[in-house]
């Protein structure tokens, strides 16, 4: 068992060590936290003891114990009513509960306002506790982890929350590491140990990581804490949990106040009316009708009947709105866990709405921020197909010759004859092991080049079982194909490699590595074999090594050129491979100046980099290899989706140039018909504000070549230059560097950088840190007002995830840290498009038309006691009784609504997919935004004023059966209150797109309902029980027996319904919009033969471009050399799936550009998508 001690600064042997640090960048960066603390100054300096936390105990350092909670059992009921009162509506609620207490200006009963508002309390005080119930039990679950911590001489077993700085911690193999650590020793060799940091950056393979010297030797693994809780770099990146609204929400609190000071309006209109009544009116009838022992003038009568009249008028913004969103939002969190098509069957994993306010935003989306590494990727390499001496090797061909399309391939290679193959390992071109068992001698050295050529290292558990341990998945994909064709690498030790070639074994003397890194993007090896010859094994970028290759090559190299081509058409990451035989004079010679270099105390690395350019010349062309970075599946069919959904995806990882771009080929967000890609790799500021001035130039150039008029000013804070760089003809894409970007988020320059991105159709950001990455969020939703999404699967994108709109974490191998802080999560990419385009657009449908009808229903329920005013002397009487006003928001009118709000769709899912461009009224805020809320409160008042006075002008001059007056507060009451509740359940019917059982059931129910409550308000049985509570007694049965009464009814529902009738089916037929049309479509379609049409796929063709290493360190060789990495270690790098590919996005983007108008005449004229 792999074991390693670890030790916060440290003292050893009772010598102290002092340990200086700049804070947030020393320390390793391990485990599994989430972290919460308040924020201190930043540190210079550092110092602690060895396993002495008696002195480190002045220092005050952060505890290790994690807090995401929020409350505890004695601060929950305080704090969060405190929260809850922070909403605008329930303090004002709360203010009218108040004014009903005061019996001089109610004419309410106090528990009209006290049950709703109790109820909306209680109810979000239950989700919140299940919320933080939750976060605790996670919370204990990470602090109640186990370590080893020396304490006291002695190795005791210690909860991850009481582990300090400076504690000797001892870890053992596949064990989550518990802080920042500082490795102290190692059971391996030379104090080397490797880690996995799956759970911070989603990448799976190891890193290394090496004691320091003086305390190397200490045996076993054993690490000091460094930094704890808060204060380690996963926390410090982490960024603070900002409590999200959505835009619906923020609208809403400005209504609210719109409405407001509508009521005061309202109130003072009233409140003057009542004032100048009682001093023209009132005073005749002081003797039977005196005023209240308080009242003593009419304007003091007037002053109390604003406060009566604000009570009354308040149910234009009744409290069960709020808790109506409330439900209806945790209705589509609901639907988005239940949805089998976002189960992933492999890992078991539903997707989960990990929040219940957001899922209206789902429909908003404009920008998409997404990682790259296991989000975009699967984060695993496969050897696809290689050129060899001029011979492409990969392809399977049929008996015809023609090349085997997918599905069609036949059986893979069989490496049975190989004892030491990787069964995970698959090939498809039997000709290539041919070549090998004849002994090719071209194959048999590419292959040698490729067991090589690397730093991978070899662990053999059990006899024939290898397993390879490599800093970059690409070269672990190189390693394991020389394996299975017969060229297995088998043991490494600081200057030899043994290779078993074609089961014979090989050792060869290592003589020098060459390293990689990001400049030279090549590697290279020398060795000697066992007959003495020198050799030199090169494999780097296409780019880099053509130009170092031997004239004699020329005609090898066109040839190679071309498989290269066209391997980069297929998305694939190309590597050349090339060699050099060295005469040992020369060698010695060359490796003396290679020793002197690497001496050197100044431009040592300069210099290092010329020797190595000395020797890598003159090379012979051997071949080049082409890998496949296994996309998770259906990224690209997503990617294309989302952007004829007008949404634009920017992707923001922490990988180098070459591997982000190969990925934005792979995953189609570029393409060779692009006019440009814009690459930005300034190293000052004056050098980036120079390449995004000439993009911006070169895209204005563009549009005005083809007519469109532009005129280009460098005036970036107008809006114009943005309406018009986002208008320029062409397709580009922008490619920038962390060191750039750093520049370009400078205060002076953000805006260039974002018009210019802005104005591209991709953006990658490559190289950036975590909070670059937050950054770059916050930049678009500072200056872009768009709803932003962030996605992730790794601790890396926490920042970025928090700081987005909406945060989406992938679920996985890959580690729960994006999880955790996530607002949605699921386990594919694939996903995110039926999480936006069906939830979050249905979810934004259904919110809008729930609110327009909600105010609707109000304005026409409230509007009635303003008209009534004018006809009571402005005494604050209220129409309907008052148990009709408790029970219309609560029972009457919110089933029906509540169902519209929680099932309505226009179109089913299937189209919601198919037509993208449907998704477009969410993005421009089309379906509630402040001018449909005028025209929901227009259309409420309307129907107030017909509500009032159609039977206002029939009961004055009615008659009942037997010819007495029919007029009565009573009967009146009754009539407008009926009325009222037929044409909102009229209303909703009209507004429902889809009909199920539960949408009858409470629509025609709760009218069933009022009848049933209205007969037994006015039966002998509660009159019987509650006097003076129920006193009219059959007044409902007398009135609704009247024909009068229900022809006035029937005339104000049609009077009130036909005018919405009348325009809805105008609009219908002179302008309708996408989702009109595609219903219309679907009917068609039902009554003919659906078409089925077969989308041929088609490969992309064009430049070559070469993605050498994902992440590769430099300096890894030099550590081989040194023989400080000998170990035994265990990481199958195996396992992949046939990438798909994608001439469907050409037919999506035909769909796109023909369709230009409604297919009002043919079903089976394709719709705009």
């Amino acid at each position: 068992m792999d074991t390693f001690r670890a030790v916060p600064l440290f003292s050893i042997s009772g010598l102290f060590f002092p340990y200086r640090v700049s804070h947030g960048i020393a320390g390793t960066l391990l485990g599994e936290m989430a972290l919460c603390a308040k924020k201190r100054p930043p540190e210079e300096e550092r110092r602690a003891r060895a396993n002495d936390r008696e002195y480190n105990e002045k220092f005050q350092y952060a505890s290790n114990c994690i807090k995401t909670s929020k409350y505890n059992i004695l601060t929950f009921l305080p704090v969060n009513l405190f929260e809850q009162f922070q909403e605008v509506a329930n303090t004002y609620f709360l203010f009218l509960l108040i004014l009903q207490l005061i019996p001089q200006i109610s004419s309410l009963s106090w528990f009209t306002t006290i049950v709703p508002l109790v109820l909306v309390l209680t109810i979000t005080a239950v989700k919140d506790a299940t919320d933080d119930y939750f976060r605790h039990k996670s919370d204990n679950q990470v602090n109640n982890r186990q370590s080893q911590v020396l304490i006291n001489g002695i190795l005791q077993q210690e909860q991850w929350m009481n582990v300090c700085v400076g504690d000797i911690i001892k870890l053992e193999n596949n064990q989550f590491v518990a802080a920042d650590l500082l490795l102290l020793s190692s059971s391996e060799p030379h104090g080397l140990c490797y880690i996995e940091t799956a759970e911070l950056d989603g990448e799976t393979n190891m890193k290394v990581r090496q004691a320091i010297p003086v305390t190397s030797e200490l045996g076993d693994i054993s690490k000091l804490a460094k930094f704890d809780g808060p204060d380690t770099k996963l926390m410090q990146n982490s960024g603070r949990t900002k409590f999200k609204r959505t835009s619906i929400d923020r609208l809403m609190n400005t209504l609210v106040l719109w409405i407001f000071g509508f009521l005061v309006c309202m109130g003072v209109i009233l409140a003057i009316g009542n004032a100048i009544w009682e001093h023209e009116v009132g005073t005749r009838f002081q003797v039977y009708l005196p005023w209240d022992e308080a009242v003593d003038s009419a304007f003091f009568s007037g002053f109390l009947s604003f406060w009566s009249y604000i009570i009354i008028l308040n149910t234009v913004v009744p409290i069960s709105l709020y808790v109506s969103v409330e439900v209806i939002r945790l209705g589509h969190s609901y639907f988005i866990n239940w949805d089998k098509k976002m189960f992933c069957m492999k890992k078991r994993t539903p997707a989960e709405a990990r929040t219940t306010t957001l899922n209206e935003e789902l429909g908003q989306v404009e920008y998409i921020f997404s990682d790259k590494t296991g989000t975009l990727t699967q984060n695993i390499m496969v050897f696809n197909k290689c050129s060899i001496y001029g011979r492409s090797y990969g392809d399977v061909f049929d008996v015809l010759g023609h090349k085997a399309e997918l599905g069609e391939k036949p059986e893979p290679v069989d490496f049975s004859f190989n004892p030491l193959a990787d069964k995970k390992f698959l090939f498809w071109d039997p000709s290539l092991l041919e070549a090998v068992k004849i002994g090719d001698p071209h194959t048999h050295e590419f292959f040698r080049l490729l067991s090589l050529c690397h730093t991978v290292m070899s662990e053999e558990k059990n006899e024939g079982e290898l397993y390879y341990k490599a800093q970059s998945p690409d070269e672990g994909a190189l390693v394991t194909a020389a394996r299975n064709f017969g060229f297995v690498f088998r043991s490494r030790t600081p200057k030899t490699i043994t290779v078993h070639e074609m089961g014979t074994a090989i050792t060869y003397q290592l003589l020098a590595i060459l390293d990689f890194n990001n400049i030279r993007k090549r590697m290279s090896v020398i060795v000697r074999n066992p007959e003495g010859k020198i050799r030199l094994y090169c494999k780097g970028a296409d780019t880099i090594l053509l130009d170092r290759l031997h004239h004699s090559t020329q005609e090898l190299l066109n040839t190679t050129m071309d498989h290269l081509n066209e391997y980069a058409g297929e998305g694939l990451r190309t590597l050349v491979l090339a060699y050099r035989d060295l005469d040992e004079e020369y060698y010695e010679e060359w490796a003396e100046r290679r020793l002197q270099a690497s001496l050197a105390q100044d431009s040592r690395e300069d210099r290092l980099a010329s020797v190595y350019e000395e020797v890598e010349n003159n090379m012979m062309l051997l071949g080049a290899t082409a890998i496949e970075d296994k996309l998770q599946q259906g990224v690209p069919e997503t990617i294309a989706l989302l952007t004829l959904a007008n949404i634009k995806i920017w992707v923001l990882t922490g990988d180098k140039q070459e591997t982000a771009v190969n990925i934005g080929y792979s995953c189609k967000m570029l393409t060779d018909d692009m006019t440009e890609v814009f690459i930005v790799t300034g190293h000052t500021v004056l050098e980036v504000r120079e390449e995004l001035r000439k993009a911006r130039e070169k895209m204005m150039d563009s549009s005005r070549s083809v007519g469109n008029g532009f005129t280009y000013q460098e005036t970036l804070s107008s809006s114009k230059l943005t309406s018009v760089l986002e208008a320029v003809a062409g397709e580009y894409a922008l490619v920038i560097n962390g060191h750039s970007l750093a520049h370009a988020l400078e205060a002076d320059m953000e805006l260039e950088f974002l018009e210019t991105a802005c104005a591209c159709k991709a953006v990658i950001c490559c190289r950036v840190t975590p909070l670059q990455k937050a950054q770059v969020v916050e930049l678009v939703k500072k200056y872009k007002k768009a709803v932003t999404l962030a996605i992730g699967d790794g601790a890396n994108d926490v920042s970025m995830i928090k700081t987005a709109h909406i945060g989406v974490g992938i679920s996985g191998q890959e580690g729960i840290q994006a999880v955790l802080a996530s607002d949605y999560s699921f386990s594919q990419f694939k996903f995110l498009q039926r999480l936006l385009l069906v939830h979050g657009r249905w979810s934004y449908l259904r919110m809008c038309k729930f609110l327009c009808y909600f105010f609707y229903k109000n304005f026409a329920f409230t509007m009635v006691h303003f008209w009534f005013g004018f006809f009571c002397g402005f005494s604050a009487q209220t129409v309907y009784d008052q148990y009709f006003i408790t029970l219309y928001n609560i029972v009457y009118t919110s089933l029906p609504v509540l169902a519209m709000g929680v099932f309505d769709q226009d179109v089913p899912e299937q189209r919601s997919m198919e037509y993208p461009k449907l998704y477009e009224p969410g993005q421009l805020n089309l379906l509630f935004n402040k001018r449909e809320f005028f025209i929901c409160i227009a259309q409420g008042i309307y129907t107030s004023v017909l509500m009032f006075f159609i039977p206002y002008g029939v009961f004055a001059e009615a008659t009942r059966d037997d010819g007495t007056q029919l007029a009565d507060y009573q009967s009146f009451a009754v009539t407008v209150a009926t009325s009222l509740v037929i044409v909102v359940s009229v209303q909703i019917g009209l507004d429902t797109g889809y009909w199920t059982a539960i949408n009858h059931f409470f629509i025609w129910g709760s009218l069933a309902v009022y009848f049933a409550i209205l007969f037994a308000m006015h039966s002998n049985g509660l009159f019987d029980m509650f006097p003076n509570q129920f006193r009219f007694v059959g007044n409902a049965q007398n009135t609704l027996a009247q024909p009068t009464v229900w022809l006035t009814i029937v005339l104000t529902t049609v009077v009130c319904i036909m005018p919405v009738v009348a325009f809805r089916f105008l609009r219908l037929n002179l302008k309708p919009d996408l989702s009109d049309t595609v219903r219309y479509t679907q009917l068609v379609r039902k009554k003919q033969k659906a078409q089925h049409r077969c989308m041929r796929r088609v490969g992309r063709t064009g430049s070559r471009r070469s993605g050498y290493a994902f992440s590769h360190q430099e300096g890894f060789g030099e550590l081989i050399m040194s023989g400080k990495n000998m170990r035994l270690s265990s990481l199958a790098l195996s396992s992949f799936t046939t990438r798909s590919s994608s001439s469907w996005i050409e037919s999506l983007r035909r769909k796109k550009s023909d369709s230009a108008s409604s297919p009002s005449g043919s079903a089976d004229k394709p719709l705009k998508g």
